[in-house]
């Protein structure tokens, strides 16, 4: 991806796929738009997860679950985008969970099927004999990660949106209530309006302006097995796992628990490795135990970001009013088409056309404590 002016009318920090789809829908509204990634755009965490397109806790929801659908013809390349959801119960401690997750989605107008153990075998052939009790969400999906991420940065250049990669940002410059200037390692971008999508980073560079966002980082693990036939139903969750079959036949599912880790550096993000593989495989080969001959060949691992309250952040950074910070905490991948929209309405009109944004803003951590993390037990382990 070329080099680029110095500056732009908007500055993104951050090529996952919050900062690459806010891009996009700048540049479908004509406006100049650059894109910083300190390495390589989708390679974090937005390009290693499971996919999904199905959350129901945000006030995106609606949007998310409108624009999915479309996000092929209006990229104009592939995301590998399926629809609906099936949700396995394994044991019954997990009904009152999966229940409220689905009547979320209902009482918000989208619709569900309970089903026995013969429908959901009808549908996940390689779910156990005994299972009894699942839904069927009528609404939701998933889709391709690397595809996705790949298919959001052509569409920008295509636009004629600039991507500069192995960027480091090191500072800002600032008059006047505003942020006038980009420092990097590669050069200084002058910019009208700045927006931090930058993942575990969100929260250091947010600082390099006074502004505190508490984030919590964490390593956020996935395996991929050898391919199998195709299920009727691709994307199939249970036994607190998430993920999907892909189109070659690849179970690729993931589902923590989390491996927290200390304050991200910026220069020397750590290397995603922990030693949860062998807790999802097991997991893996409950939710599918006629799956459970096959070999894994592969994992992946992202780092993730989640504030304490585990809702996403997208607001205008207090002290400034051109500069917005962006934060999904930990579900960017489904909710891009809608947050990079949301962003696109606060800065060219002002407010979101078609969402509430106010349970998304960053005044609800006033006041949060210092020892916030310590008090969740969201603490790195401790060496041996």
């Amino acid at each position: 991806m070329a080099e680029t002016k110095n500056g732009a009318s908007v500055v993104i920090i951050g090529g996952g796929v919050t900062g690459l789809s806010t891009a996009w829908w700048l540049a479908r509204s004509g406006v100049d738009v650059l894109v910083l990634e300190k390495g390589i755009v989708g390679w974090e965490a937005s390009g290693r997860n499971g996919g999904g397109c199905t959350h129901p806790q945000s006030p995106l929801f609606p949007e998310e679950q409108r624009l999915w659908p479309q996000m092929d013809e209006l990229l104009g390349y592939p995301t590998e985008h399926q629809k609906h959801r099936l949700k396995i119960v394994l044991h019954e401690s997990d009904v009152e969970f999966m229940l409220g997750w689905v009547r979320m989605g209902e009482r918000q107008g989208f619709h569900y099927d309970t089903l026995d153990g013969k429908q959901i075998r009808e549908l996940a052939p390689l779910a156990g004999d005994t299972v009894e009790r699942g839904y069927l969400l009528k609404y939701g999906g998933h889709a391709n990660p690397q595809r996705t991420s790949q298919a959001y940065a052509w569409a920008l250049q295509d636009l004629g949106g600039r991507i500069l990669q192995h960027c480091t940002v090191t500072g800002f410059d600032t008059a006047g209530g505003k942020v006038t200037k980009v420092r990097t390692d590669r050069g200084d971008f002058g910019c009208d309006h700045v927006v931090i999508a930058a993942g575990p980073q969100t929260g250091l560079l947010a600082e390099m302006l006074g502004v505190d966002l508490p984030v919590a980082s964490g390593r956020a693990e996935m395996i991929v097995t050898e391919p199998l036939p195709a299920m009727p139903m691709s994307g199939v969750d249970g036994n607190g796992l998430y993920g999907r079959q892909t189109l070659r036949g690849n179970l690729v599912y993931g589902g923590g628990p989390h491996e927290w880790l200390p304050p991200v550096d910026l220069k020397t993000p750590p290397k995603p490795s922990s030693p949860l593989l062998r807790n999802i495989g097991r997991r893996l080969m409950e939710l599918f135990p006629k799956a459970a001959h096959v070999r894994m060949i592969r994992s992946w691992s992202g780092v993730i970001e989640n504030t304490p309250d585990g809702r996403a952040v997208i607001d205008w950074m207090p002290g400034f009013d051109n500069a917005i910070v962006a934060t999904m905490s930990s579900v960017g991948f489904g909710l891009s088409p809608a947050s990079g929209h949301a962003i696109r309405d606060l800065i060219v009109d002002g407010a979101c056309s078609f969402a509430d944004l106010s349970t998304m803003r960053l005044d609800r951590f006033a006041g949060l404590p210092k020892d916030w993390r310590e008090a969740q037990g969201w603490l790195p382990p401790v060496a041996a």
